[in-house]
């Protein structure tokens, strides 16, 4: 198979330019089966990539002059900065001249692009942002994480339809379990949209649903995929992030606290890094749009260059997975 072509949007995030180019550089040396196009100011890239060694015939730099803010209004600013890092990009898979396009930076402006640049494929009334998240039996996949806040029930069974896909194709789960967040177990529980979608999730044949799945029991892998609109999702996305930061605070706090906690931490810290390595989220690279007519994905506005790494990276083996191919099957039931 012929390399897989990365575009990135080198001026979005809260790290651009300089951690996007590293984390891009980086790919570059840890596969020989990725090339990237760097879009964005030619002058700041060149000055990010002066510091970075890598392959430079599989890298290129495309100069654009505008730059497409985070609290910029979505659909404005694509129809208005047509040379900025995101639209160009973008325009690059819908050309063909790549084959993913990453971006950290504004999530709305993205999934406007990516709906109205690259095109939903057949079917797909919305696109959500499908991100990997770790829990005590491997990872779970959050449908939708931060693309559609307000969603209706025929949706919600859409991206369970997706996720599931995605679950078999991409994580090589036989039947991926399906759970939507809710506030209990019990099937009248919830509010409308959820006592909407219960019964149309669970009369769905083609997926394994479990029923309802309580926040709590998320980190502990009640499923693999879970379902919930964007607000929902999002909030759970940063709550576990923020979680997990105050854990690691916490316990390296207490191994400082005394000399006997700095003894038990010497002996314990082989073990626990790599416990704790499995709930690092930059490891599992970035949430792809799940729905259009090409692979577009969508890292942490606050990305540093490990996580663009892992996140281009991950593109290689979406496209190796076949999972735009993978959706297209499923929405033909939809």
């Amino acid at each position: 198979m012929e390399r897989t072509v990365v575009a990135i949007d080198c001026m979005g995030g809260d790290n651009a330019p300089l951690e996007i180019v590293k984390g891009a550089a980086a790919a570059l040396s840890k596969s020989d089966a990725v090339e990237v196009i760097l879009l964005g100011d030619e002058g700041k890239i060149s000055e990010s990539l002066s510091s970075c060694s890598y392959d430079k015939e599989r890298l290129e730099v495309v100069h654009t002059t505008e730059v497409i803010e985070t609290a910029e209004p979505p659909v404005k600013a694509i129809n208005h900065k047509k040379d900025s890092s995101m639209v160009r990009g973008l325009s690059l898979v819908k050309e063909g001249k790549a084959h993913a396009f990453v971006s950290a930076g504004n999530s709305g402006a993205l999934l406007v692009g990516g709906q109205a640049i690259v095109g939903r494929l057949p079917g797909v009334k919305r696109a959500p942002f499908a991100a990997v998240i770790p829990t005590e039996k491997g990872t779970s996949l959050l449908v939708d994480s931060g693309a559609n806040v307000d969603v209706r029930p025929e949706m919600l069974v859409s991206f369970a339809k997706m996720g599931s896909a995605y679950m078999r194709g991409v994580m090589d789960i036989k039947a991926p379990t399906v759970g939507i967040v809710n506030i209990g177990a019990e099937e009248e529980k919830g509010n409308a949209l959820v006592k909407e979608t219960f019964p149309l999730l669970k009369a769905e044949k083609s997926i394994n649903f479990i029923g309802s799945v309580e926040a709590r029991d998320i980190a502990g892998g009640a499923c693999d995929v879970i379902v919930c609109d964007a607000f929902v999702g999002n909030v759970v996305l940063k709550m576990y992030e923020g979680v997990a930061k105050a854990m690691l605070s916490a316990l390296k706090k207490g191994f400082k606290a005394s000399f006997k906690s700095k003894l038990g931490a010497a002996l314990a810290l082989p073990s626990l890094k790599k416990t704790l390595r499995n709930y690092d989220v930059t490891r599992y690279g970035g949430a792809p749009l799940l729905g259009i007519n090409g692979l577009v994905v969508k890292t942490h506005g606050s990305a540093k260059a490990v996580e663009v790494t892992n996140t281009v990276l991950q593109c290689v083996t979406f496209r190796e997975n076949d999972v735009k191919d993978l959706l297209t099957e499923v929405l033909k039931e939809v």
